[in-house]
């Protein structure tokens, strides 16, 4: 048998019920510590780790007669769904859902339900992790200590980066929604003023931060997190223009959508020094490419995409996903994006 890391393995468990469930690419959700068994109650399950990222005749293939594809990042397509035609559901394993062609799907009357909510917690903690690493630099000096330099060192302590205290800056969080607040959550805990820039007000958020203007808030704070979702008019918010009105030496974190910022400019700005250092778990291209300007700029921490991928955070993925099935299998499909 092949490894369950290959892209071909599939394996087939068969419930007591006749509906067809296809996952395509189950590794990142579930890489062996979660169990399909929800899935399983409702259907015969065929799960592959990867089908494919890109447009590719195995994604049909593999569909085949299932009434409901499970993916995350395969893309399904209206020729996909032309040659699958007893496709009645998809249910993405996230909240994004742009590789689906949602609007084919509508006209087909395929229903693509999402998980809405599942990492508010995990994602905050993550940017807030970003952020404190970045202060404190905890990774190296911990391999500093295991490579012999404090015990041959002559004075009791040594530090390599400026060690940098919160307490009394000034955060800015773009982007105040369930995730922004739990970030703005930690940060006033730790004795930060949390201004937020958002389109949409609330009293939840009212209660953490106070809201300002982008450009207020580009000008006063001395870190920034992104919070924002991916539309036609956040993509390249972060860029020359943006920065130049930004605190010399802030700090940048984006735990968000790689696209929010123009990666050649932040590059440039970290190796002037205006940006001081960023904390990024997403680029613009994932996963990334070796051409990356990032990958070579001073002060920039860079994680693969993994901020939501706390075990209990994918758990309620897999829990959210059975609802949606569940309930789509019963006759009232919830979590629907195309409806």
């Amino acid at each position: 048998m092949m490894s369950r890391h290959d892209w071909d393995v599939g394996f087939i468990v068969k419930g007591d019920s006749i509906m067809k469930i296809v996952v395509l690419d189950g590794y990142t959700e579930n890489p062996g510590d979660l169990s399909w068994e929800r899935l399983e109650q409702i259907g015969e399950v065929e799960a592959y780790d990867r089908t494919s990222y890109v447009e590719s005749p195995l994604i049909a293939e593999r569909i085949g007669d299932a009434e409901v594809a499970v993916m995350n990042k395969t893309p399904i397509s209206r020729a996909t769904m032309d040659a699958c035609p007893n496709l009645k559901a998809i249910a993405v394993l996230a909240t994004g859902y742009n590789v689906v062609d949602v609007d084919a799907a509508k006209e087909k009357g395929i229903v693509v339900m999402n998980v809405p909510t599942y990492g508010t917690d995990i994602v905050g903690q993550y940017a807030v992790g970003l952020l404190l690493e970045i202060c404190s630099h905890y990774g190296h000096h911990d391999q500093a200590v295991k490579e012999g330099r404090w015990e041959s060192n002559v004075d009791w302590c040594f530090w390599d980066y400026p060690m940098i205290e919160l307490a009394g800056k000034t955060a800015g969080v773009i982007g105040l929604g369930r995730i922004g607040q739990t970030s703005a959550r930690i940060l006033g805990a730790i004795g930060m003023k949390v201004l937020a820039y958002d389109e949409f007000q609330s009293d939840a958020g009212r209660a953490l931060a106070e809201y300002v203007e982008l450009d207020e808030l580009l000008a006063k704070s001395d870190v920034i997190f992104l919070h924002c979702p991916l539309f036609p008019s956040t993509e390249g918010m972060i860029n020359k223009d943006s920065i130049a009105k930004m605190k010399d030496g802030v700090i940048l974190i984006n735990n968000s959508r790689g696209q929010l910022v123009v990666e050649q400019d932040l590059a440039d700005a970290l190796n002037s020094g205006k940006v001081y250092a960023a904390g990024l778990d997403v680029v613009s291209t994932e996963p990334i490419k070796g051409d990356n300007p990032l990958l070579k700029a001073k002060n920039c921490i860079i994680t693969p995409h993994i901020s939501w991928a706390a075990k209990e955070a994918r758990q309620r993925i897999m829990d959210i996903t059975a609802d949606n099935i569940e309930a789509f299998a019963a006759g009232n499909p919830v979590n629907v994006v195309n409806a």
